[in-house]
């Protein structure tokens, strides 16, 4: 991507000032070009962290994630904007690039081989399937523009792939990675960084031209470019098994000394170390150093040395990243894109409908949810940035002409920084979807059973208060949403029905007229206070008991007039110590009571803190005195006790 020219002669002192020249001046007076010789490291260092610090309180603000944040910031500080950052951009994005490879490395590191194997159907049928069709379609379709089949086949082929980067940070960003929608987009992000080595290879024999000495996308001179093609073949998969042997054997006895010697930065530099010599390897070979990394972490995956890898990586995987993305913002030409608005946008626009609708039809296909669906097809619709890599290697092959090029750049910057609203906005409908349809995938089974008692959501949680009640007589009407764990308590003979607890109708047929006790033992603080207000407007004579997941949500029931407000972890810390000071000699009896009172101070300070929890000065001061109150409280306590003789 061609950066402006904003050369200036001479200073000119005319009015009104132009502010973006008034900024050029400033800054060649502040930082002169000899201070920038010596200092510009530093100096560009300073600005991108700058950047990445502005970029996250700013997604932060809006709600919009990290990705967009640094999207945002890189196009503001960027040659079309403060001209903060110019040409050298590109030299900071190559090392930037390397927080990609971190990432795939970590990702490496959560999934072991075991479970990579339950997913090749997807890798291999979903991500196949999606590159090659892709690929068919737009060819087809810049075929019918008037491009030869060349030119059309290397557009279809750079088209096909998505951003590793934006989409699994986003994804993971919003908890999403776990989903159908998150598990599909991985597999096929991970196909797609295997395809780019034969579309590499496959770019150079589509060009009208010879190819002069093909930088291999940016990697640098391989190893192994001298020699016959079955012996590259042999030499490359000796590499990648080179770093399964490594990684799994020789890793585990150099971490074991490196441990022993409880320095933590020999820790990191030996994971970086790891990390950087897989990447090297792979480059050299012609492999993506990407996928080496996620190789290598799939191995490591059951090392005992996991935890640790990734709590010394994670820090440098997120600044890499974040600089990433900057620059990808950085790197938009909205000169081109002026100059082509209509053309740009027009691509664009087509890119993201023909690349989704094809995403959204393969993933119907693969059995995966309609709500799933679009969230797939609208985090995987955009290009990747794999591409500015492609374009090169078709520009300098001859594949494809400048113009052809620089357009092609400007639509896939756009439709990845559009990425992360494409993930916002489909996570949102789907939402707001599954609120307004809940239940009409299944229908409710629910049925009277004159229980006194009824418990919605009967996980980790629910299903606890009503094995006890059961055990003591107490009938309970249990209602869940997660049809798996219905049937899988149902094939154990815990008796669960189907049913959303905020339609009154359904806590109508689950007998809550007759009933005396609901308990809400659910995950979604949400849902709860939607249940809330349908059982205090239809069924008012319930005694609500809530489970809450943290103090805030405490406060958020108490909020609703609520008293029967349970933390889940309070008990249990509570009891934990007590245990404790047990164990450190003090009376059972004595321990419990400490405990007890802790207990009771704490929840009568709670409701008092939830008064003043919207305003935020009027927060602080009662927190500190709750703080300062519960020590002296407890500190009395401890001191009556010790005029009294312990049980």
């Amino acid at each position: 991507m061609r950066n402006p020219p904003h050369i200036h002669a001479e200073k000119k002192r005319q009015l009104p000032v132009d502010p973006l020249a008034f900024l050029d001046r400033l800054r060649e007076e502040i930082f002169p070009s000899a201070f920038m010789d010596i200092q510009s490291l530093f100096l560009q260092a300073f600005i991108y962290l700058v950047a990445a610090l502005f970029a996250i309180l700013l997604g932060k603000r809006l709600g919009v994630g990290a990705v967009l944040g640094y999207l945002l910031v890189g196009m503001a500080i960027g040659p079309w904007g403060l001209r903060l950052i110019g040409e050298q951009s590109e030299d900071v994005m190559h090392f930037a690039e390397f927080g990609v490879v971190m990432m795939l490395f970590l990702i490496g590191l959560e999934m072991e081989p075991a479970r990579l194997w339950k997913m090749r159907r997807r890798i291999l049928g979903l991500g196949g399937l999606q590159v090659l069709l892709t690929a068919l379609l737009i060819g087809g379709a810049a075929m019918a523009f008037g491009l030869g089949w060349r030119p059309a086949l290397a557009i279809g082929l750079i088209l096909s792939l998505s951003s590793t980067a934006i989409i699994l940070q986003t994804l993971s960003e919003r908890g999403l990675m776990r989903t159908e929608a998150g598990k599909g987009a991985f597999s096929v992000l991970l196909f797609q960084d295997i395809a780019v080595i034969p579309i590499i290879a496959a770019l150079p024999l589509l060009a009208s031209l010879p190819l002069p000495d093909a930088d291999h996308g940016g990697h640098g001179p391989m190893l192994l470019d001298s020699l016959p093609g079955w012996a590259r073949a042999l030499a490359t998969i000796g590499a990648v098994l080179l770093v399964v042997l490594l990684t799994r054997w020789a890793s585990r006895p150099l971490f074991r000394m490196i441990a022993a010697t409880r320095q933590r930065e020999a820790f990191t530099a030996t994971a970086l170390v790891l990390v950087i010599g897989v990447a090297i390897l792979m480059t050299m070979v012609g492999l993506s150093p990407a996928l080496g990394a996620f190789v290598a972490g799939v191995v490591l995956a059951s090392s005992e040395y996991r935890h640790e890898l990734e709590s010394d990586l994670a820090p440098f995987k997120g600044l890499l990243l974040g600089i990433f993305f900057i620059g990808v913002g950085i790197g938009i030409d909205f000169g081109h894109i002026a100059a082509h608005l209509f053309l740009v946008i027009g691509l664009t626009l087509g890119l993201l409908v023909v690349k989704g609708l094809l995403l959204l039809l393969l993933a119907r296909l693969n059995g995966i949810r309609k709500d799933e669906s679009l969230l797939f097809a609208c985090s995987m619709a955009a290009g990747g940035e794999f591409a500015f890599v492609l374009l090169g290697i078709a520009f300098t092959g001859g594949v494809l002409d400048q113009e052809t090029g620089r357009t092609l750049t400007a639509v896939v910057a756009i439709s990845m920084a559009l990425t992360p609203i494409l993930i916002i906005i489909s996570q949102r409908l789907t939402c707001r979807r599954e609120t307004e349809e809940q239940g009409s995938a299944r229908e409710s089974d629910v049925v009277d059973e004159s229980s006194p008692v009824i418990i919605c959501g009967f996980g980790r949680y629910g299903h606890t208060v009503g094995r006890l009640l059961r055990t003591q007589g107490i009938a309970c009407t249990v209602l869940d949403r997660d049809e798996d764990q219905i049937d899988l308590l149902r094939s154990i003979g815990i008796p669960v029905f189907y049913g959303d607890a905020s339609r009154p109708d359904l806590l109508a047929a689950a007998g809550a007229a007759k009933a005396k006790i609901l308990v809400v033992a659910l995950k979604d603080g949400d849902v709860v206070s939607q249940i809330i207000h349908t059982v205090r407007h239809s069924f008012p004579h319930l005694k609500l008991y809530l489970r809450a997941h943290s103090r805030l949500e405490a406060y958020e029931f108490l909020d609703l007039g609520e008293e029967k407000v349970y933390r889940e972890t309070l008990d249990s810390s509570l009891a934990m110590s007590a245990d404790i000071m047990a164990d450190l000699g003090m009376p059972h009896g004595k321990a419990e009571r400490i405990s007890k009172r802790y207990k009771e101070n704490d929840e009568r300070m709670v409701r008092e803190m939830a008064k003043h929890r919207h305003d935020d000065k009027e927060y602080v001061s009662p927190a500190r005195e709750y703080v300062r109150s519960l020590d002296e409280l407890m500190r009395r306590d401890l001191d009556e006790d010790a005029t009294q003789k312990d049980p």
